[in-house]
């Protein structure tokens, strides 16, 4: 619901007590004006909580217009922060999907694939239960088991049959290839991972397979246990899914004690991108994904007649999270499509299925946006961008072709993945937007950078801690709590975040820091229609030296400096050396794989 400025003020001027209260249930009755958007029913639980009084307190130096503002979002901040507070994320990932089935039906359609295939709740949980029996007769309660497939509903199930046989799942990334996924199963004692014959082989994933399995780890294909099911199991899996509650709590849990029920227990386990070294395991919790859902839910409005069309990898947090999790639980219909990559189809999709919320990272949009009919996204409500800078090129085409505002956000795999989101209501072009409720923050000044510092963040979804390769399994968590971004952002005075670089994406040439993604945004305006990745490199003379990496066949540094002269961009942000490459590399989530590139300009045969 729209938040006004003038209650704000009127409660800072008069400095009048505010009492929070929170109403949740009643939009269910058949009295409610929501129908149509819920599932209406007779005698729906009704809770009212109410919160301890508060006051708008401003600073008096603040005056006119922005003291408006400000208590506005003070305002806007005490009601998300209530919504947050009083949701119940002290709960399991299938408790609160068993939930659901109660809040939404069990008849109601809530995940579909490629397949064409729709499942319900009921349908979704039955599969659960008979496919984790079977897992369970070949794992050990707590085991990390691996999980490689694509975005299907056969994934999501697996996921969840996981939880409610009280094994922790693990989401392998496949296209980091074959070094970084056995070194991923190292860190995190991975014995055992589920796969798929038809993946494998459409994915061409073979020796991926072949190397798993020659180093000891057990591959089980979803194809052999479909084989396996009889008629037993299916009649199990069908009583099991009439009383849901009853089997998880007195079925399945005596085999799994504290595994399954206690919500501070791993959920799942993602891997970072190796893009900066050695894949690290990230542990999150039940409570670090279910308050990052919630934290969302309180800041935008989702609600069960909206469809979500999810083209990210399940592997990748924003793609579990966002396109996985939150859509589920809050009775969201979700499409799943296997690849982002594949412009042209996902955007006729997207018309087909009508969807009304949209996950993807700037360099998917872009392209979207080059393939797609001005009309395929007609029914959009929402699109959420993230894992990379948003470009002003990108959010114009879409405003210019669809008539649609992209809503930047940022997050971190260790946060479950987000922390701050532009909104509907609150939303400033060319930031990342406002701190999610329940978080903390904090910056840590940079030698060299005057304005911002390093972001370090506290909160609920943050989460229990990193596997590392050196010490395999053993988890090892944020220290009191607060997790180091290790990106440089600022915030202005209305609360919105800008990112001004990772720290270890800055240049120190000549005593002057350099942002690299700085850089590369104005070679982006020189040459759009291509791909830039800017790295640094060590120099006898000024310190360090930077290195174009270019998709561009007839880029020249002549043409640079004049272009860079037009803009006034600084001379020592110019690159020394500009390099070709066919096609850029890229990781799962289609940001620059910038170990990849320095590899790659480090060859011999290109003599730096």
């Amino acid at each position: 619901m729209k938040i006004y400025e003038g209650p704000g003020l009127v409660a800072d001027k008069s400095q009048a007590t505010l009492l929070p209260i929170r109403i949740d249930g009643a939009e269910y009755t058949r009295f409610s004006r929501l129908k149509g958007k819920v599932r209406i029913r007779w005698m729906p639980k009704i809770t009212i909580t109410v919160f301890p009084h508060q006051t708008i307190n401003l600073p008096s130096e603040i005056k006119g217009r922005k003291r408006r503002q400000i208590a506005g979002h003070k305002l806007y901040d005490l009601m998300t922060d209530m919504m947050f507070a009083s949701s119940d994320y002290q709960q399991t990932l299938f408790d609160s999907l068993i939930d659901a089935r109660t809040v939404h039906g069990r008849k109601h359609i809530v995940i579909e694939d490629i397949e064409r295939e729709p499942s319900t709740y009921q349908q979704f949980i039955t599969r659960c239960f008979i496919l984790g029996s079977l897992i369970a007769k070949s794992t050990q309660p707590g085991e990390h088991v691996g999980i490689l497939l694509p975005n299907m509903i056969s994934t999501a199930i697996t996921f969840f049959a996981m939880h409610a046989y009280g094994r922790i799942p693990a989401m392998l990334n496949y296209s980091t290839g074959i070094k970084n996924i056995v070194s991923a199963c190292q860190t995190a004692r991975i014995n055992c991972v589920y796969t798929s014959r038809k993946f494998i082989q459409m994915a061409k994933l073979t020796e991926m397979a072949n190397t798993l399995h020659h180093t000891g780890i057990k591959l089980i294909y979803l194809e052999d246990l479909r084989a396996s099911v009889n008629t037993l199991d299916k009649l199990k899996g069908m009583l099991m899914a009439q009383c849901p509650r009853l089997a998880y709590r007195y079925f399945t849990a005596p085999r799994t004690p504290a595994y399954q029920t206690d919500p501070e227990k791993p959920a799942v386990i993602l891997f970072t991108s190796g893009s900066e070294g050695t894949p690290k395991g990230v542990v999150l919790s039940h409570c670090n994904l279910q308050a990052n859902r919630y934290q969302l839910s309180a800041s935008i409005d989702f609600n069960a007649s909206d469809n979500a069309f999810n083209a990210l990898p399940l592997f990748h947090s924003f793609g579990l999270t966002g396109g996985m999790i939150l859509p589920l639980l809050a009775g969201i219909r979700v499409f799943f499509y296997p690849s982002p990559l594949h412009y042209r189809i996902i955007p006729e999709l997207a018309y087909d299925t009508n969807a009304t919320i949209f996950f993807a990272t700037d360099t998917f949009l872009a392209n979207y946006a080059k393939y797609a009919h001005p009309y395929d996204f007609y029914s959009i409500r929402y699109v959420f961008a993230g894992a990379e800078k948003l470009r002003e090129e990108t959010r114009t085409i879409w405003a210019q072709k669809f008539g649609i505002r992209i809503f930047e956000g940022y997050g971190v795999t260790e946060a479950s993945p987000a922390l701050t989101i532009n909104t509907p209501m609150q939303n400033k072009v060319g930031t990342i937007g406002r701190l999610l409720p329940g978080i903390q923050h904090c910056l840590i000044p940079v030698p060299g950078i005057s304005e911002g510092g390093i972001l370090c963040v506290s909160g609920p979804n943050i989460m229990k801690g990193y596997l590392l390769a050196e010490q395999p399994g053993i988890i090892m968590p944020p220290k009191d709590g607060w997790h180091e971004t290790g990106d440089v952002v600022s915030v202005d005075e209305g609360g919105f975040f800008t990112i001004k670089d990772r720290v270890k994406r800055f240049a120190k040439i000549a005593g002057e820091m350099i942002s690299l993604t700085m850089v590369e945004q104005q070679l982006n305006k020189f040459w759009p229609e291509y791909q830039h990745a800017i790295i640094n490199v060590p120099d006898s003379r000024k310190g360090e030296q930077l290195i174009l990496v270019t998709t561009h066949p007839h880029a020249t540094r002549e043409a640079l400096v004049t272009h860079a002269k037009a803009s006034q961009m600084g001379e020592l942000a110019i690159p020394k050396k500009i390099i070709f490459i066919k096609k850029m590399l890229l990781l799962g989530s289609g940001k620059i794989d910038y170990l990849a590139v320095r590899e790659f300009v480090q060859q011999p045969e290109l003599a730096l």
